[in-house]
């Protein structure tokens, strides 16, 4: 079956409403895009998370007379007169098949390769994490999951135990428990994480080593050796305390989700507590990276 995509941008404040305008107007479904690229996360139950300047997508049954969807739309106060938009034919395709092909095993420093169930394994000796693209973020293609990972495969993690802070998919517990870490403990806000992480440990057979807990169930006086953290400047500012309680003296610590023009002051607050390295950039998106000073040392 050929359909028409119907193209047109938004705002936060009311790519909602469009979309249902797209919806009235005959589309078969309209899908929200970030126009920038900004990374999602999960909303919370009930929510849904838009951005700035969202792309707005409807698509149409091909027998669908666009001149008068046009003409319905111009109608509505939502849309000005002059309004930006782009009407395309969509072939018919095997839309799973096209999905699955656009994921690759990729490789991330030296060792460590991600690897969609689907792919053959590049190199079978390598340190292989199965994952397949699903509901939690991170599966590697976004540059912050890229940086952290890379980061991860550089250190000696032997008999270490590491915090994934917002563990999301599993990704980088995972991760870590294949690169020799003795024990790994996931947190994350959000339960869908916390499923998403446990049903990755398991297929990857690291489940007995991986801990996960939503914020208020974790236990008292837990530190790690290791700490990497991807998830947003705002929250790695606000929660820079309770991230630091959780590393030992001379301890490690990662910090990504952070645009390059937010490092900075992420190095002021953490630099605290740890000695930090330079920022490390891909694509616009850091990695801050330190060691943890000795309680003689820490400022006060």
């Amino acid at each position: 079956m050929a359909w028409i995509q119907l193209k047109l941008n938004a705002t936060s404040e009311n790519a909602e409403d469009i979309g249902e305008l797209l919806m009235e107007s005959g589309a078969l479904s309209a899908t929200f895009t970030d126009s920038h690229d900004t990374p999602i996360f999960e909303p919370a139950p009930g929510e849904t998370r838009l951005w700035g300047d969202t792309d707005i997508t409807g698509l149409y049954d091909a027998a669908s007379d666009m001149s008068q969807v046009l003409a319905q739309l111009k109608q509505s106060p939502l849309l000005s007169d002059n309004f930006a938009l782009k009407i395309e034919p969509l072939e018919d395709k095997d839309w799973e098949r096209e999905w699955m092909d656009n994921f690759h095993p990729m490789k991330f420093g030296e060792r460590l390769w991600i690897c969609p169930s689907w792919k053959p394994v590049p190199d079978p000796d390598a340190v292989n994490v199965m994952l397949d693209p699903g509901l939690a973020f991170g599966t590697g293609t976004h540059p912050t999951t890229a940086l952290c990972l890379t980061w991860l495969d550089g250190q000696d993690l032997q008999d270490k135990v590491v915090i994934d802070f917002g563990c999301g998919s599993g990704i980088l517990a995972i991760a870590a428990l294949k690169l020799g870490a003795k024990r790994v403990i996931g947190i994350d806000i959000d339960p869908q994480a916390i499923t998403a992480s446990r049903d990755n440990a398991q297929r990857n057979n690291v489940s007995e080593q991986l801990e996960l807990y939503l914020p208020a169930d974790l236990p008292d006086g837990i530190r790690a050796d290791l700490l990497v953290a991807n998830i947003l400047a705002g929250p790695l500012r606000e929660l820079s305390t309770n991230i630091e309680a959780l590393i030992k003296d001379q301890g490690l610590l990662a910090l990504s989700g952070i645009l390059e023009q937010q490092a900075d002051e992420l190095i002021e607050v953490y630099g605290q507590w740890f000695e930090m390295d330079k920022a490390q950039i891909k694509d616009e998106w850091a990695r801050l990276s330190g060691i943890k000073k000795s309680i003689n040392n820490t400022k006060t």
